[in-house]
């Protein structure tokens, strides 16, 4: 049978026209996902900066200075000195959960981005569950670090380990109390459902007034949740080395700083979404661009502000709990769990039912 050359042809480019829609598909799945990684990347770099500069200007010393302008490129500096330094492995402990742990550490941190609202319907997976799965997701933490302490054959990266789980499973606790919280006032768990929700009212509609003891104990636990002075006793250089990271240098040393720094971050952008009205301010920034009619430059402009609204809540508190860390002492262990489950834990499920009685009789 032969078949003439107009249906080859035909047939050639209907084949590569198909070809062309999946890779175009492909692209417009990676173009999002890389975009947000590369978003975050940098707002990360962003931290570590004003970190040492904040430190300084507190400890009235000076701070990073000679690379780049203002010491901007120092952390990247340290990131590609940590890439080049040799990787050691113990030679008694387990390799693979020594490896693996610092892995789990970063994935599952950055797993959760995808359920937050950086700006006005920019969010890469809108979720039902959205707040609750990153609780799920956050739960997996505290296993890489104990495979990292116990990978490592070191009694002091054991202890670390083993100090990270009982303090993360202490403080997570108050700290689903409170999101459960706020998704029975927002009748909805989906991010961008509560920061609408808390958009209707304007200002005096964030949940930062309607839920203040809960604003504070998601605080307090967030900070616990990240390991962060005066809750880094997992860590502890005075008791125990170095905690988990004791035994690790190089990259995989560059995988458990860059996962704290992540971690702080996810959390100060929950903080602006389940509090702060994520996007949502009261200044009219609108009749401007309706005044001249340009509806393209407004949505644009609209996006862009919604944006730069939800960076700025974001850092105002990372600046908090960055003055934090040089502010206040550390705790002990005993002190840190006895925070956690008496009083934590009774305020928030006492919040809890306060909150669950107000929706019952407001019904």
């Amino acid at each position: 049978m032969i078949i003439d050359t107009p249906e080859v042809q035909d047939i050639n480019s209907f084949s590569r026209l198909e070809f062309l829609q999946e890779v175009y598909g492909i692209l417009w799945v990676l173009v999002p996902i890389l975009t947000t990684v590369l978003a975050i990347t940098i707002g990360v770099l962003v931290i570590v900066w004003l970190e040492r500069e904040i430190s300084a200007g507190i400890q009235q010393r000076i701070g990073p200075e000679y690379a780049g302008p203002l010491g901007v490129l120092q952390a990247l500096a340290d990131g590609t000195k940590l890439l080049f330094k040799e990787n050691l492995l113990p030679s008694r402990g387990d390799t693979r959960l020594f490896s693996i742990g610092p892995s789990i550490a970063v994935i599952e941190i950055l797993l959760s981005y995808s359920v937050i609202p950086f700006g006005y319907r920019l969010v890469l997976a809108d979720l039902h569950i959205g707040v609750f799965l990153w609780i799920a997701i956050s739960s997996i933490a505290p296993i890489g670090l104990l495979m990292s302490g116990y990978g490592s054959n070191n009694k002091y990266s054991f202890l670390g380990g083993l100090r990270a789980a009982a303090q993360s499973i202490s403080y997570e606790i108050p700290l689903t109390l409170c999101v459960l919280s706020i998704s029975l006032l927002s009748n909805s768990s989906s991010t961008v459902d509560i920061v609408e929700a808390q958009s209707k009212y304007g200002f005096w509609g964030w949940n930062l007034w309607r839920q203040p003891i809960g604003f504070v104990i998601f605080l307090i636990s967030s900070l616990a949740e990240c390991e962060r002075l005066p809750f880094d006793l997992p860590e502890a250089e005075e008791e125990l080395v170095a905690g988990y990271q004791t035994e690790y240098s190089g990259i995989k040393f560059g995988l458990f700083y860059v996962a704290s720094y992540l971690n702080l971050l996810v959390s100060s952008l929950f903080v602006t979404v389940l509090y702060l009205g994520g996007w949502d301010i009261s200044i009219p920034y609108i009749f401007v661009y309706e005044l001249f009619e340009i509806t393209k430059a407004y949505e644009v402009f609209g996006i862009a502000i919604s944006i730069f609204i939800t960076l700025a809540k974001t850092y105002l508190f990372l600046f908090i709990s960055i003055t934090t860390r040089w502010t206040l002492p550390r705790l002990r262990i005993d002190q840190l769990l006895n925070l956690g489950w008496k009083f934590l834990l009774p305020i928030s499920l006492g919040n809890l039912l306060l909150t669950t009685s107000f929706q019952l009789f407001s019904l």
